[in-house]
């Protein structure tokens, strides 16, 4: 009555889903199924839930209107009608597969919670636990006005406490990490070679200088659309920004640097009616896994690739802007929040005669190689002809 199904990723990675089916005199009367990934975890699981199954009762208690936290999960995934973030899906995936999410969510307390951030999260940061814990928020929060089941989210708010005090959670460390131009410079050889090799690959080096030169992130690239560039304005419409609150919906007018604006000029536009009007048509896992995979084979360590945001915004203070101009081109709302992307090292522009900047001035051409000329046969010697001698010049 269980089966395990293979998938392949977006980024190239691998899941399994685990599939449980009860069939009673030829209909369905129970499915549920859980991601895992790795397959023997999603084998461990499948063998778990499907004797709770044969066990007496066990039916009817999955029917039952008290179901696991991992049941409750994937209902709030499939009825949420709002797309949910990239972090906050894997967030809770991650979740069906610890040991809380098999117990009844009427049965949970904050001290089940602590235990799972003791337990299941004991080699991440307390930013990262926090995380977790208020994603897990959204299901408690839903639980009860919405579908009716027997959960309390003060329990929510009873753990986080608890963790804070305990300093399980807290909030992110702020982050000093910028490149170097000579890490730049090893990081964009890389992927110059690469592309030369293999021009369809996701073109890394313009993704990666338009990062720098307009401080965004990379899920904000990868959504921009053609008809999201105000040419005239130098200005961008960045859809969905995060921010503390609502991200979808908040949509953000954002100036572009000279540099960025040509390096969008530069990338080919779909043809009419293309059901993809991205500038950049690539997805955040190809990007974060090719950054990732060249900084590792460089031996170029602690850099991610939000680095660039970082690096952008210092950039503009250490240019001689103002919090006002800075924050129109990243699109902060606040000091705050600004302030943990800036630390200044120097003053001016040093990427001024930087020699990676005349790439943003070359038009992007995917699929087009250089194919060296064949080179002429010389005609064969003569064998009366008699050879120079090996140091002959």
């Amino acid at each position: 009555m269980g089966a395990i199904i293979e998938r392949t990723r977006k980024g190239g990675g691998k899941s399994y889903l685990a599939q449980v089916k009860i069939v009673r005199e030829g209909k369905v009367v129970h499915r549920e199924n859980r991601t895992f990934e790795r397959r023997q975890a999603a084998a461990a699981w499948l063998e778990k839930r499907e004797s709770e199954l044969r066990s007496p009762g066990g039916l009817e208690r999955a029917k039952s209107d008290d179901p696991t936290l991992a049941m409750v999960i994937r209902q709030y995934i499939t009825e949420s009608t709002k797309a949910l973030g990239r972090t906050k899906a894997q967030v809770l995936r991650t979740i069906q597969g610890y040991a809380i999410a098999d117990k009844a969510i009427s049965t949970i307390t904050s001290a089940d919670l602590v235990a799972m951030l003791r337990a299941d999260l004991k080699d991440v940061t307390p930013a990262t636990r926090g995380n977790y814990l208020a994603h897990l928020s959204s299901i408690f929060a839903v639980a009860r006005p919405a579908w009716g089941y027997a959960v309390d989210h003060q329990t929510i708010k009873d753990a986080a406490a608890s963790a804070k005090r305990l300093g399980l959670i807290g909030k992110p460390q702020s982050r000093e990490r910028r490149p170097s131009l000579d890490e730049l410079d090893l990081i964009l050889s890389y992927f110059k070679d690469r592309e030369r090799r293999r021009p369809y690959m996701v073109p890394m080096t313009r993704i990666i200088l338009f990062s720098l030169f307009s401080a965004r992130r990379q899920e904000e690239i990868v959504r921009i659309r053609w008809p999201d560039l105000d040419e005239a304005n130098k200005r961008v419409l960045v859809r969905d920004m995060k921010n503390p609150g609502e991200k979808a919906g908040n949509n953000v007018w954002c100036d572009l640097p000279e540099p960025a604006l040509k390096i969008i000029l530069g990338m080919p536009k779909p043809k009419e009616g293309a059901a993809d009007d991205r500038i950049f048509p690539y997805t955040t896992d190809a990007v974060s896994a090719n950054f990732a995979r060249a900084c590792k084979w460089l031996g170029i360590e602690d850099l991610t690739f939000h680095d660039m945001r970082h690096e952008g915004a210092s950039r503009l203070f250490e240019m001689g802007l103002n919090i006002p101009h800075v924050a129109a081109v990243t699109g902060h709302r606040s000091w705050s929040s600004l302030k943990r992307y800036t630390h200044i090292r120097s003053s001016g522009d040093k990427y001024e005669c930087w020699k990676w900047l005349k790439l943003a001035d070359e038009p992007y051409q995917p699929g087009k190689v250089r194919t060296p000329k064949p080179s002429t046969p010389s005609p064969p010697r003569s064998s009366a002809r008699r050879s120079k001698p090996p140091d002959a010049r």
